[in-house]
């Protein structure tokens, strides 16, 4: 029989080697033999994505490797979660984060694995997607208690929209309680201060460290 230690580890191997199906196959598991699906997540899923994150950051890694990496602890945390509400588990949250890219933008790939890699690193993501209105970052901000409302924008036509939600997000008298983090192809740190921004980063192991500043400060 495996032993908790043998499946953690051969999850976060399945990680590494972008093989979404042996982390499917690995996950259930998991579940199977009642090992701690958060457990499972911190030491295996989350361990393997920072690993790939770690080369990507030092050019050892694809941008492809990173995002299907992203893909495999995803389809991971998909099967363990049922058994996570199941429990009524709770992993402790690094923080809450409201991500998404801006209205009029529909690129993703560099926001998906700034939220990947939050989520690896324990925070609690709400990803809004693309095309994001200033109010949908406002009302999730609400909704979820977020406490750093993270906006990408790759366009230049679109940077302006940043800018329209740090409004909207005064204007609804919820600024003093939230951070505000941006990046994206289109932006830059002069950008980021020009809007009031508390935040800038331009890749997403940078971000992690980023956010955690940002909720120590």
């Amino acid at each position: 029989m495996s032993s908790k230690s043998s499946v953690i580890e051969n999850l976060r191997k399945a990680v590494l080697d972008l093989d979404v199906d042996r982390v499917r196959a690995t996950a259930q598991d998991v579940v199977r033999l009642g090992i701690d699906p958060i457990e499972a997540i911190d030491d295996g899923l989350a361990k393997g994505v920072r690993a790939i994150g770690d080369r990507f950051a030092a050019g050892e890694a694809f941008l492809t490797e990173l995002v299907m990496a992203g893909e495999a602890m995803k389809a991971g945390v998909e099967i363990l979660r049922s058994t996570i509400l199941k429990r009524k588990l709770e992993r402790k949250s690094a923080g809450t984060v409201v991500i998404g890219t801006v209205r009029g933008d529909i690129h993703d790939i560099g926001k998906n694995i700034v939220a990947v890699m939050l989520e690896a690193a324990g925070f609690e993501v709400n990803d809004l997607g693309v095309d994001v209105s200033p109010e949908k970052f406002v009302d999730r901000t609400k909704e979820s208690n977020g406490q750093i409302v993270a906006m990408s924008a790759l366009l230049t036509v679109t940077a302006p929209e940043q800018k329209n939600t740090v409004q909207a997000i005064e204007k609804a008298g919820i600024r003093k309680k939230v951070k505000v983090a941006i990046g994206g192809a289109a932006v830059t740190p002069e950008w980021a201060r020009e809007i009031g921004a508390e935040g800038y980063s331009d890749n997403a192991v940078d971000a992690v460290e980023l956010f955690k500043r940002l909720l120590a400060s």
